[in-house]
Formats: C-alpha cells, sequence, structure tokens
C-alpha cells in the first residue's frame, strides 16, 4: 500500500473509531493484568530503613502471579474483571478522543510545512502532548471511576454510577471526578512518547509504507510503548495514588498532589516503591499497544478500502447519468433525473 494517494487518507473520525476499537480489543484481552498491576501500584508497604508506622491493609501482593492468585482466591475469576465495563467505556473514549485530535493536529501541522520530509521526534511528541491533553481534559471521570472499582475489595465495590457518586459525595465533591488532572495532563508524555517514537521507527523502518503488515505493527506498537513505559512509570504510580483511596494511615484524608504521593511511597517503601507494578505494567503496555496499532491499521485498511469502493460506485453512477443524459440529449428528448 506504499503508492496510496492522498484521496485514501482517513477523516480524522475514521482514525478515532479506528484506534478507539483497537483499544478496546486490546484492553479486553489483557484487562486481569491491568487489575494486577493497579492493585500493585496502589499498595503500600513499609521500606526495611522506615521507621514510620506500616501503613500496609488488607491483602497484599509479592508478584504478579501471587496477585492473580489470591484476587482469584479472594473474589473468584470475576475479581480479575472489576471494573472493566467503566475501563472499557474509558478506554474507547479515551482513544476515540486522542486519536481524532491527533489526526487533526497533525494534518493542520503538516498543511503549513513547506517541506515534505516526516515530522522529527521532538514535533511528533509535541503533536502527542497536544492531542493528549485535550482528550484527557474530556475522558479522566471515567478513569477516576475505575481506579476506584479496581482497588476496593469485593465487599465494597459498587457499580459504576455508584461509584460515581460516591466520589462526589466525598470531601473533594465533582472535582473529585477529576483527581488526578494535573498528573494525568503530565502523563500525556507517555501516549506522546509511544506514538510519536512509533510514527518515527514506522518512517525510518518503512518509509512511503502507508498501512503495516500485522506483525510490523504488533512489534513497532509493543517497543514503542515499553520505552514510554519505562520513562513515565514514576508518574503512573503516583496518578493511582492520587485516584484510589487514600491509605488508612491517612485517615481517609486524600492526597492533594502527585508529589505528595512520590514523597509518602518513598518515605515508606523507598526510591524503588515508585517503580511498584512496573513488571505488569509493562507487559500489559506490551500487549495492548502491540495489538492496538495492529487491530488500528487493519481497521484503518478496511475504511480505505471501503471508501474506495464507495467512491467507485458513486462514480459508476455518475458515469451512467452522465451516458444516459447524452442518449437522451442526442435523441432531442427532454432528460429526466430521478
Amino acid at each position: 500500500m506504499a503508492g496510496q494517494s492522498k484521496v485514501d487518507a482517513l477523516p480524522p473520525w475514521g482514525s478515532a473509531v479506528a484506534g478507539s476499537a483497537g483499544a478496546v480489543l486490546a484492553n479486553a484481552l489483557v484487562y486481569p493484568l491491568d487489575i494486577v498491576k493497579t492493585r500493585l501500584q496502589v499498595q503500600i508497604k513499609r521500606s526495611p530503613a522506615s521507621a514510620a508506622i506500616n501503613p500496609a491493609h488488607d491483602e497484599h501482593y509479592t508478584s504478579t502471579v501471587d496477585a492473580i492468585t489470591k484476587i482469584i482466591k479472594a473474589d473468584g475469576i470475576a475479581g480479575l474483571y472489576a471494573g472493566i465495563f467503566g475501563s472499557l467505556i474509558g478506554v474507547a473514549s479515551t482513544n476515540f478522543a486522542y486519536f481524532y485530535w491527533y489526526t487533526i493536529v497533525r494534518t493542520l501541522y503538516l498543511s503549513y510545512r513547506k517541506i515534505n520530509t516526516p515530522p522529527g521526534t521532538a514535533v511528533e511528541l509535541s503533536l502527542g502532548a497536544v492531542a493528549g491533553a485535550i482528550a484527557q481534559l474530556f475522558t479522566i471521570p471515567i478513569a477516576v471511576v475505575t481506579t476506584r472499582q479496581q482497588t476496593v475489595s469485593k465487599h465494597e465495590r459498587k457499580g459504576l454510577i455508584a461509584t460515581g457518586r460516591e466520589v462526589i459525595d466525598s470531601e473533594d465533591g465533582w472535582t473529585g471526578l477529576w483527581r488526578g488532572m494535573k498528573a494525568s495532563l503530565v502523563l500525556v508524555v507517555n501516549p506522546a512518547i509511544t506514538y510519536g517514537a512509533y510514527q518515527r521507527l514506522k518512517d525510518r523502518l518503512y518509509p512511503g509504507k502507508k498501512n503495516l503488515r500485522p506483525h510490523e505493527a504488533f512489534i513497532l506498537g509493543s517497543i514503542s510503548k515499553a520505552l514510554a513505559t519505562l520513562a513515565t512509570q514514576p508518574l503512573i504510580v503516583a496518578k493511582v495514588g492520587l485516584q484510589s483511596k487514600p491509605p488508612p494511615s491517612r485517615n481517609g484524608k486524600p492526597f492533594k498532589s502527585f508529589i505528595e504521593v512520590m514523597n509518602y511511597i518513598v518515605e515508606h517503601e523507598g526510591l524503588f516503591g515508585l517503580f511498584k507494578g512496573i513488571g505488569p505494567q509493562i507487559m500489559k503496555g506490551l500487549l495492548v499497544q502491540g495489538f492496538l496499532m495492529m487491530a488500528k491499521e487493519r481497521i484503518e485498511l478496511s475504511f480505505i478500502l471501503l471508501f474506495r469502493y464507495v467512491r467507485q460506485v458513486r462514480a459508476e453512477k455518475l458515469q451512467k447519468l452522465a451516458a444516459y443524459a447524452a442518449e437522451k440529449a442526442r435523441q432531442g428528448g427532454p432528460v429526466l433525473v430521478k
């Protein structure tokens, strides 16, 4: 498909639908890893060198396998899918908004450029950051509710609407639905790095190729997400801490900023606490991003082929209509268009 013309370029909504559909499929496949990494990131354990009171409570996990085993023992298999409905709604809306705005922002940028070369790494990161920031403004409440559902016990867990009301009834009020907004805006560098790296790798390894093969998209998506996760893991952990229930040692007092969360984690767990849950985080990221980009490339190609077919059918109808009009004109009769 290297020879595709600009006519084959998808409109923003086409890329948005392809991206959100791919994201929902990918996240549904690996959702248990999302539960595990969230549980690992929200738990607080005391560092051996810390003199503070141990804030650990309820069940604690030592590894991904340990977390899966204990979650199944406590809540059954269904425990690995707690909050999946809200999560997939969030995934669909976030990715739709991201790819929609990313396509618009990148297209506008390319239309004003005078040189016909791929954008540099810094530009790709900036375009991704702008699109990510716009998307976060509209979709963070769903992330807050989903995180609450994932981090409470089976007996405390409520439905999507009830959990949202619980957040609103807390001391933060309606603004509680936007908890972690600053951290989320900072974390737009994660998808920015992911899609910036993906685009750069694609331009370098497959120059001029519009649609990649499934395995090519999977590999590039996995590599780009791994790089982004390693760079932003401390912020991811801090964001989860902001959006979940505060640990018992804080007596229900929520964190006010991601810096406060990070200081608390370092105090009780040391610097490595900022990287807790990185194993399932990277594993989830590799699989999700790989499946996402693979599905997105296929869906976009299907849209392009569908649009091309529609244009062809339309052109054939117009050609037949023109031929019919010409024939009537030659016969001297009136031309009737139905």
